[in-house]
């Protein structure tokens, strides 16, 4: 999996803080210092006021994620989203996500390889007898890579983090949550320093379902 940030709003922190001050102010600064900002985040975050955060939007691109993690991430509907159609793209060589448990157990990786391959063989000869890719690949596994286009508000970004870097999460999206994460900390501390699942803050909401391991932040 890679996962890049192609574009973001510029300023992220002074943008969120200059617009708190519109609700407090007949005459907003033009200007404000980083630090200030940054405290004036941190404030209203601590407070819950999060519509603030909207103001700051962020765009990832993804590559190599399982159609079974981004059946997952399209799940957020607070964010847009643009994939790679198997309508209209070759996938006569396309390749596919081992998970972790697979790859490291040498039958059950046979297996894998074996079902992927009789899959992208099948559907190679419907598209060569001419069949419509768009129902060729019907018979690909859940496991074959694709790429999109990613993009949500700060806001979103923290209830996705919330949610997709509990313990609990499914390994794929948990990790790209990981470095969806280590990169706006780096562009926007003041708003992300905090992310992760709920347990950071307080106790574990799942109950008995929970993994009886607290998140520890990088």
């Amino acid at each position: 999996m890679e996962v890049s940030l192609i574009a973001h709003t510029p300023d992220p922190e002074r943008v969120v803080a200059r617009s708190a001050r519109v609700c407090y102010s007949f005459s907003p600064p033009q200007e404000i210092a980083i630090e200030e900002a940054r405290r004036l985040i941190r404030e209203l975050v601590s407070r819950g006021h999060y519509s603030v955060l909207e103001h700051a939007s962020f765009t990832f691109l993804i590559k190599g994620l399982s159609r079974v993690a981004s059946h997952q991430l399209v799940r957020h509907r607070i964010a847009s989203y643009s994939q790679q159609s198997q309508r209209y793209t070759d996938l006569t060589r396309t390749s596919f996500v081992v998970p972790p448990s697979i790859a490291e157990n040498r039958e059950a990786a046979e297996i894998f390889q074996e079902v992927v391959k009789v899959a992208l063989d099948a559907y190679n000869k419907m598209v060569e007898r001419g069949l419509p890719r768009e129902d060729a690949r019907f018979v690909l596994p859940q496991a074959v890579k694709t790429n999109l286009v990613f993009t949500a508000n700060a806001r979103e970004l923290l209830h996705f983090f919330s949610l997709r870097l509990c313990n609990r999460a499914q390994w794929e999206i948990r990790e790209l949550a990981f470095l969806m994460l280590n990169i706006v900390k780096e562009i926007a501390p003041s708003i992300f320093e905090e992310a992760g699942p709920p347990c950071v803050k307080g106790v574990c909401p799942e109950g008995e379902k929970g993994c009886g391991h607290p998140w520890k932040k990088n």
